[in-house]
């Protein structure tokens, strides 16, 4: 059976760790030549000896200029970018009341602000090329929405318009866009959560257990291959029905 992602050019952002990650190991095994993009220079070499062919790229979703130098660097070397995931994401949790400006604007920078400069950056390449995927992590709380975290849920309500507005304007050119929406995935980040609420989103799961990495990396996989040649604009929600 042929490999889905057979020699495309993947830039998958926060992939050092996590679902980021995951989906590089599961693009690699699928073909794809993998360029993991994250901020720490240490763990993106780390991630990048892991997995084969693999290239580490240091890059911050919020500067523009280190964006653009990673993007001219593959183009030099690859003449081409086939798949862009835009998967860089943070939180910093409050209620409205006691938010601080900072944090509402740390998780906007990265989570909204930093989906648009890949994507700016990216696209030209694309166009060019008359072809490409694109896929932006959004999730059931950018539908939802989810209390104390007004940043993170109005960033990811974010790249849902985002991505409606994009496949509409770069569909015709040969480029889909599309958003998946996870649930809640037992990431380093979830899994330190308290217990007693790790039990609660387990009750409120209509499958009764988190979503692995690899569930998400085979939805990205999905929307990024041919198999999706059709789709444009989902935002698919990949939760184990948390939201019925």
């Amino acid at each position: 059976m042929s490999k889905r992602l057979k020699d495309k050019v993947a830039i998958i952002t926060g992939a050092a760790k996590g679902i980021g990650f995951t989906t590089a190991q599961r693009f690699a095994q699928e073909g794809a030549k993998v360029m993991i993009a994250d901020m720490s220079p240490e763990a993106v070499k780390l991630a990048a000896e892991q997995i084969p062919g693999a290239q580490a790229y240091t890059m911050n979703v919020t500067d523009r200029g280190s964006i653009q130098a990673v993007i001219d660097q593959i183009i030099e070397r690859h003449k081409r970018i086939d798949i862009l995931i835009n998967n860089a994401g943070i939180t910093q949790d409050a209620r409205l009341i006691k938010m601080t400006e900072a944090q509402f604007d740390a998780v906007i920078n990265v989570n909204l602000k930093g989906v648009f400069n890949c994507t700016q950056l990216v696209v030209p390449h694309m166009l060019e090329a008359g072809s490409g995927a694109i896929v932006n992590a959004s999730s059931v709380v950018g539908i939802y929405g989810n209390f104390g975290q007004s940043n993170y849920s109005a960033s990811k309500f974010g790249v849902i318009g985002f991505t409606k507005t994009w496949a509409r304007e770069l569909g015709p050119k040969g480029i889909r866009v599309n958003a998946v929406c996870p649930g809640f995935i037992a990431t380093e980040m979830v899994t330190a959560m308290p217990e007693n609420i790790l039990q609660d989103i387990e009750r409120r799961s209509w499958l009764g257990r988190l979503g692995s990495p690899e569930e998400i990396a085979n939805v990205y996989l999905f929307l990024a291959s041919d198999e999706a040649s059709y789709v444009n604009g989902v935002a698919l929600e990949a939760s184990g029905g948390i939201s019925l």
